[in-house]
C-alpha cells in the first residue's frame, strides 16, 4: 500500500504553518480583504504556473459538470475559509486562531459520515475528543 499520502499530508501542514506565520506579519495595517484577494491571485498565478510547467492545462477541458460544480464550491468555500482565517488572524493570535482553524479535521469527520458515509469509528470519536480538547488548552 502506498502511503506516500502521509508524506504529503506533513508537507500540507508544514505549509499552513506557515501561512499563519506569514499571514499574521503580512495583516499588519492591511485590510483583510485585501490580503486574501492578494493570497488567491498569487495562489492562481502560482498553480496556473505548476500546470503549464507539468503540461497539463489542456485537462482542465477535461472536466465534466458535475467536477466543476463541486470544484466550484470547494473554491468558494475556500476563499470564505482564507476571508475567515485572515480576518480571526488580524485580530487574534497565531497560536490561539490556528488550532480552532484545524478543528477543520473534526468537521471532515463528521461531515464525511453525513454526507459520503464515512464510519466514525471508536477510534474516530476519540481522535475528535482529543482534538477539541487539544484545541481547547491551545487556546487557554
Amino acid at each position: 500500500m502506498d502511503h506516500s499520502w502521509v508524506f504529503f499530508g506533513l508537507l500540507s501542514a508544514i505549509s499552513a504553518a506557515f501561512v499563519a506565520i506569514f499571514g499574521k506579519i503580512g495583516l499588519e495595517g492591511i485590510d483583510t480583504h485585501v490580503a486574501t484577494t492578494v493570497r488567491g491571485f498569487v495562489m492562481f498565478v502560482f498553480l496556473l504556473l505548476v500546470i503549464l510547467f507539468m503540461q497539463k492545462s489542456a485537462l482542465i477541458f477535461q472536466l465534466n459538470s458535475k467536477a466543476l460544480i463541486f470544484i466550484i464550491l470547494s473554491g468558494i468555500a475556500g476563499a470564505l475559509s482564507w476571508l475567515f482565517y485572515f480576518f480571526a488572524l488580524k485580530i487574534g493570535e497565531a497560536s490561539k486562531v490556528a488550532p480552532i482553524d484545524r478543528l477543520s479535521v473534526v468537521f471532515v469527520l463528521i461531515f464525511g459520515a453525513l454526507f459520503l458515509g464515512e464510519k466514525i469509528t471508536i477510534f474516530k470519536a476519540g481522535g475528535i475528543l482529543l482534538m477539541v480538547t487539544g484545541a481547547i488548552l491551545l487556546i487557554l
